[in-house]
């Protein structure tokens, strides 16, 4: 299955994937100008696109016949309208235990309200839970927050659990493992999970 990446940074959650051989990065598409992701996305000859246009981001992931929407470090939300024409097909990567600390600040929120334990979602988007952050749960992994650590260390410790969640869910998409059933999703034959 042809995958599209959505980013908007520096696409450290992009080369995760770009790294599996397993998976197959088609396009890669950036909200910002200048964000290090696409320099990624080139140095790898993957096709890239910059732009907030989501008509023109649609017609660039058909282009290039994409099964599977990733958000990977996106910054912007998608329209109920964009969310429609891959509904049940968009992966989002969160810095928290959703359903806790949604939104762009999760990590400093998280810190800030000194939880003990945060982590990282891998969840769907679909037409029923076009809010931010609220789709069906696909991956969940936690870690430990010491009472000392600043955003920023637990942000780097967090990236080390995306790099390696997100090409999980991506290739239990695309196998076909994933059950959905309302808000919950199951992995079918978890034991090859």
């Amino acid at each position: 299955m042809r995958v599209g990446v959505l980013i908007s940074g520096t696409g450290s959650n992009l080369q995760a994937l770009i790294d599996d051989s397993g998976i197959d990065v088609a396009c890669v598409v950036s909200s910002r100008k200048g964000a290090a992701g696409i320099e990624r996305a080139r140095a790898a000859a993957i096709d890239a696109l910059v732009s907030s246009d989501e008509d023109e981001t649609a017609r660039f992931l058909d282009d290039h016949e994409v099964g599977l929407v990733v958000l990977a470090g996106y910054m912007r939300v998608l329209s109920p309208a964009f969310v429609h024409r891959y509904s049940g097909r968009i992966l989002n990567l969160h810095p928290s235990l959703l359903p806790a600390f949604p939104g762009t600040h999760a990590v400093r929120d998280a810190v800030d309200h000194g939880v003990r334990v945060t982590g990282v979602t891998v969840h769907l988007i679909d037409d029923d839970h076009v809010a931010v952050d609220s789709g069906p749960i696909v991956l969940q992994e936690a870690l430990e927050v010491s009472y000392d650590e600043r955003p920023e260390d637990v942000a780097e410790r967090l990236h080390e659990i995306e790099h390696r969640l997100l090409p999980r869910a991506v290739h239990l998409f695309c196998a076909g493992r994933l059950e959905v059933s309302g808000r919950r999703v199951r992995v079918k034959d978890e034991t090859l999970a």
